[in-house]
Parts: C-alpha cells; sequence; structure tokens
C-alpha cells in the first residue's frame, strides 16, 4: 500500500493554486460541518472561488447543508452562493487495501477538478480516523480544529489531571496532527497552520471557560497552534441548517420565515472575525470580484426610472447573478489578508 507522503505526492503534483483548509476533529458534534459551511460561503461572498469536499459520506453533513441551500434558493427565487461540492462515498469491500485504492481514486479525481480552478478547497471530516481524513490532514494549509468550550472536548487534544487540570500527555489526535505536519514539510517544506476554534462558547463567563482557556494556551506552546474564538451557543445557528442558509447571507423575512434578530447580526460579526483571524491569503482579484457583485446587486435590485422604462429597461445591469437585496449590514471583507 502507498504511504500517506506518496498518496499526498500523487494528489499534489505540482503548484495548486488553491489554499486548502481542512476541518478536522475526531469528536463529533463540534461544529465542524457548520464552520465548514460557513467559511465557505463567507469566502464566496468575499469574491473567492470556493470548492468543497464531505470526506464524511456516512453523516454527510455537509452534503446536505449545500443540498438544503440549493432546494431553499429554489423555492424563494433567490440565488445563494453554491460552491463545487464532491462528496467522497466510503468504499465497502472486504479488502481493506483495496477499499483505500478506490476511495484515494475518487479523492485524487476530485482533487483534479478542483486545484487550479479554484482559490479555496474546504474539505470536512469525518469524526474519526480514517486514512482519507489522515490524508486530508497531510495537505492542510490550514488546518480548523473546532472544540466545544469545555474539558470532555478538550480530550480531543490532551489528557487533564482531573484534580489539578494540570496537562498531562497529547492525545491521539494531537499526534495524528503532529505526523501530517511532519508529512506536509516533507512534501514541500511547509508548514500547515493548525488553528484551534473555541465553538459554543458562553456569553458569561465562567470558572471552565477560564481553565479551558489556560489550558489552550499551555498547550498552544507545547503542540505549534494558534486558538481562536469561534461561534457562541446560539440557536440561530441551528435554524440555519433546514435552509441552507448561513449567518453570512443577507436575509430578509421571505428568507429566514422570520424577522432578522440582533442574534443573526451577532452571528455574522462572529463570522467575520473568524475569517479574519485564520489570515487566510484573499487576493484582490476576489475582492475585485465581490466588489464587481455588489455593484451588480445594486443596480439589478433597483427600480427603474421612466427613462429607463422608455429606452426599453436597460438600466438593471447585466450581471451573472446575485443573491438578492441586503436586509442585514453587509458582509466585510477581512482585513489584512497574508500571502499563501
Amino acid at each position: 500500500m502507498w504511504s500517506d507522503v506518496e498518496r499526498r505526492n500523487n494528489v499534489r503534483r505540482g503548484p495548486i493554486s488553491a489554499h486548502v483548509i481542512v476541518l478536522g476533529n475526531e469528536k463529533g458534534g463540534s461544529g465542524k460541518s457548520t464552520t465548514a459551511m460557513h467559511l465557505a460561503v463567507a469566502l464566496m461572498k468575499a469574491g473567492q472561488r470556493v470548492a468543497t469536499i464531505d470526506l464524511d459520506s456516512r453523516q454527510s453533513t455537509l452534503t446536505h447543508y449545500i443540498d438544503r441551500r440549493r432546494l431553499w434558493g429554489r423555492k424563494i427565487n433567490q440565488p445563494l452562493e453554491i460552491p463545487l461540492h464532491f462528496c467522497i462515498a466510503r468504499a465497502e469491500g472486504v479488502r481493506v487495501d483495496d477499499n483505500e485504492t478506490a476511495e484515494f481514486g475518487r479523492f485524487a479525481d476530485a482533487i483534479t477538478e478542483i486545484e487550479h480552478r479554484h482559490d479555496f478547497l474546504v474539505i470536512d471530516t469525518p469524526g474519526a480516523d480514517t486514512f482519507l481524513s489522515r490524508l486530508a490532514h497531510s495537505m492542510a494549509d490550514t488546518l480548523v480544529t473546532p472544540l466545544n468550550d469545555s474539558f470532555l472536548d478538550f480530550d480531543v487534544l490532551a489528557a487533564v489531571d482531573p484534580q489539578t487540570f494540570e496537562l498531562t500527555g497529547n492525545s491521539h489526535y494531537a499526534e495524528l496532527v503532529r505526523e501530517a505536519r511532519r508529512q506536509r514539510r516533507i512534501v514541500d517544506g511547509k508548514m500547515t497552520d493548525w488553528v484551534v476554534v473555541r465553538n459554543r462558547l458562553s456569553t458569561l463567563g465562567s470558572r471552565n471557560r477560564k481553565l479551558v482557556g489556560e489550558g489552550l494556551n499551555e498547550l498552544s506552546g507545547r503542540l505549534g497552534f494558534r486558538f481562536v474564538e469561534g461561534f457562541a451557543e446560539r440557536v440561530i445557528y441551528r435554524e440555519f441548517f433546514p435552509r441552507g442558509l448561513t449567518a453570512v447571507d443577507e436575509i430578509g423575512e421571505q428568507a429566514l420565515g422570520m424577522r432578522p434578530s440582533l442574534s443573526h447580526v451577532t452571528a455574522r460579526l462572529e463570522v467575520q472575525g473568524l475569517l479574519s483571524n485564520l489570515r487566510l491569503p484573499l487576493d484582490d482579484r476576489g475582492r475585485k470580484r465581490a466588489e464587481a457583485r455588489a455593484e451588480w446587486f445594486m443596480s439589478a435590485y433597483r427600480p427603474l426610472e421612466v427613462d429607463d422604462l422608455l429606452d426599453g429597461g436597460d438600466g438593471g445591469g447585466d450581471g451573472d447573478g446575485g443573491d438578492g437585496p441586503a436586509t442585514l449590514p453587509p458582509m466585510l471583507p477581512p482585513v489584512s489578508p497574508v500571502s499563501g
């Protein structure tokens, strides 16, 4: 069987234009798919060309999220940004090596379709140690590990003494990431930027939150990751899923089924903050695409003047699609992009 390094060399045969963002955590329910969807849509809002891959074909949460988004956009007659998406089916053969070869072939085909036509590739991984998940981790330019803000989930990174809360050892997942980053350096000499995202944060301060923060601060130096705040515990994120919506969509009452609230605005600010803290390499071409699309939105949804009607209605713009008039504060691009 091929080693992970050989597989990665076969997938990334040359310079890849897409920046690879991998959502990884071996514990389920940490918000990987929700974070992946919000990052993908936020990047598209910023004018970037985005593709997504779902490696968790059993749960397929990201795939279902995108399918619901497509269907809801049709229902309300409002175009919504949809990434080019692939769901890599799990092979069910008898031999492990045959299964891995089949899955690798599907994954490599998806990468070939994506790599030179997109600015970003967002990969959602299963909450288990699989060979495709390991391969994706070794390809990551940015590895995002969502972590619920509790010691129950902290265990995915390190063991903690139950009495003193001192760190007593690294977890299996932490060792997996260490090996994946080592393999990445072997392939192209680059270091994966590992970012642990604290999700489901309580809006109130607590002793648990303080202790988790102290543990992450100590562990970040040992394992070489950054940690940032992600999404708070908000009902609104669960309400978005059935319609495939995100906090960065221009959500009106028709799209959401209710009037936008302060919770929507706050959730949007959280997504913007996360995108900025990830320090992704957004380029000027993407910004120009976003500005052109925003300008088209303004002209396309502006009521026609009398002169426009007499001239045959040519004042509405000739853009290539959009996602409707804004009813919430606009999505702002992250500041100070870092070259990739």
